[in-house]
């Protein structure tokens, strides 16, 4: 029952703009192509979001990208327009901590 939860839930971001956050506390970014029953998901013109104390966030260019379902922690929609007026260049933050089970 969760896989079709979270099939519909994806299905609902397809051709959106979606950020991923990984097991290991990574955070990607990009345009949900795909994805199939075991949650891989396929993203286009993604970038991954690499958080530091010491400066802005760093913003690493990953194209098509695809991300195992078993590393996925969340999946959401990005606010396109909130997210374009973002000064990321300014903003610092911890990076995520590898996710604990």
């Amino acid at each position: 029952r969760h896989a079709g939860t979270m099939a519909a839930m994806l299905e609902s971001y397809l051709d959106k703009v979606v950020q991923v956050v990984t097991n290991d506390g990574r955070n990607i970014v990009g345009l949900l192509k795909g994805f199939d029953q075991t949650t891989n998901v396929i993203l286009d013109e993604c970038h991954e979001r690499v958080f530091s104390m010491e400066a802005g966030v760093e913003q690493v260019v990953l194209g098509l990208y695809i991300v195992r379902g078993d590393n996925i922690a969340v999946v959401g929609e990005i606010d396109e327009d909130a997210d374009a007026e973002l000064d990321l260049a300014t903003i610092t933050a911890e990076p995520l901590k590898p996710v604990a089970h």
